[in-house]
């Protein structure tokens, strides 16, 4: 290479490629550590979240990690029931929306697609006939308000499960029927598990009969959880050519 032609490669990363790597790392780095958006693939959190919603992430909300890792500088709170997180799957590492139903302390069970907490059945109350619904859900779906603490919010109960298929409702692989204690950190119950590297909580979609969740996967871990879902950014219809739902802009989430 002349020398001519290596001072102008060396022109061209300075004032060209550098300023764009240093943005992207700058806007990656705020996304991966302040704030992002998640899009939602699936319906397992219908009718709260719909297919197609962008939601704000507040990576703020439960402390300040290092960019690009699940490490934490910081703490300074913890997620509360009723409260929707995104984290990552402890099975699969994907990236999961889903509501906290309990945490860490406390006993949860599931019967008939009720909760239990602390052997206190939480309270289900008609739901608001007007809420938005969408297509899928209109049918063979009954919906109802669960009081789950300072976030009342309406969870949907299919009515056309099959019998004999196996199902959720009363439990599952990652939740026993006599219920499961949620352990602190350093906590040994003596149940097998031994002591809990960190905090543990239970997460389940709105959509109880058709999302994969703690039911299935366990609880989560303190570290996997990356933030909390307030607010709805935009969204697209994807049953009626992507066009956007408007009246779900800037939506506020339950």
């Amino acid at each position: 290479m002349t020398p001519h032609a290596k001072r102008k490669l060396i022109h061209y990363w300075r004032r060209q490629v550098r300023p764009i790597l240093v943005l992207i790392l700058v806007f990656t780095a705020f996304r991966s550590t302040v704030a992002d958006w998640n899009d939602v693939p699936s319906g397992s959190m219908h009718p709260t979240i719909f297919t197609g919603d962008r939601i704000f992430v507040n990576k703020l909300a439960y402390g300040l990690k290092v960019p690009f890792t699940t490490l934490h500088l910081a703490m300074w709170s913890g997620p509360q029931p009723g409260e929707i997180a995104v984290f990552y799957s402890p099975a699969t590492g994907i990236r999961l929306v889903k509501r906290v139903v309990a945490i860490p302390g406390q006993t949860i069970q599931v019967r008939d697609d009720r909760l239990i907490i602390d052997g206190t059945p939480i309270t289900y109350t008609a739901a608001d006939p007007n809420f938005p619904v969408t297509k899928d859900l209109e049918h063979y779906h009954i919906f109802a308000t669960e009081n789950l603490g300072q976030h009342p919010h309406i969870v949907a109960f299919a009515t056309n499960l099959q019998r004999g298929v196996p199902n959720l409702r009363d439990g599952g692989p990652g939740l026993p029927s006599s219920g499961l204690k949620l352990r602190k950190k350093g906590e040994d119950l003596h149940d097998g598990r031994g002591p809990a590297p960190e905090d543990e909580y239970f997460m389940m979609g709105d959509n109880r009969d058709n999302s994969g969740d703690s039911r299935v996967f366990g609880p989560v871990p303190r570290s996997q959880i990356l933030g909390r879902a307030n607010r709805i950014i935009f969204s697209l219809d994807y049953d009626d050519m992507f066009l956007p739902r408007k009246n779900r802009f800037f939506h506020a989430l339950p």
